[in-house]
């Protein structure tokens, strides 16, 4: 595990919109198991890294249903969430 030992990298399908400015807006995020989660709204874009999970790039705070979320967009040109690790010995 990379940076924190709390979180991993977990790599995702985005559907987005290119603006005629040449801006990204993602619109929904492909799970692991196919399931499709539409984001309702972007709240922030900017550069910065993923303090939890390892890697930079530009983080879109979002909001998918009713929860917020960090999505980033790396500079390995992937998207990516961070995912809490969960305790075998709990």
């Amino acid at each position: 595990m990379e940076a924190g030992q709390n979180h991993y990298k977990v790599y995702v399908c985005v559907e987005a919109e290119f603006s005629k400015e040449g801006r990204v807006i993602p619109k929904k995020i492909l799970w692991e198991d196919g399931t499709r989660f539409s984001i309702q709204k972007v709240t922030e874009v900017r550069k910065a890294a993923a303090t939890r999970a390892g890697g930079v790039g530009t983080r879109y705070t979002c909001i998918v249903d009713g929860y917020v979320c960090h999505l980033f967009y790396g500079t390995d040109r992937k998207w990516f969430v961070e995912r809490r690790v969960e305790n075998p010995f709990a």
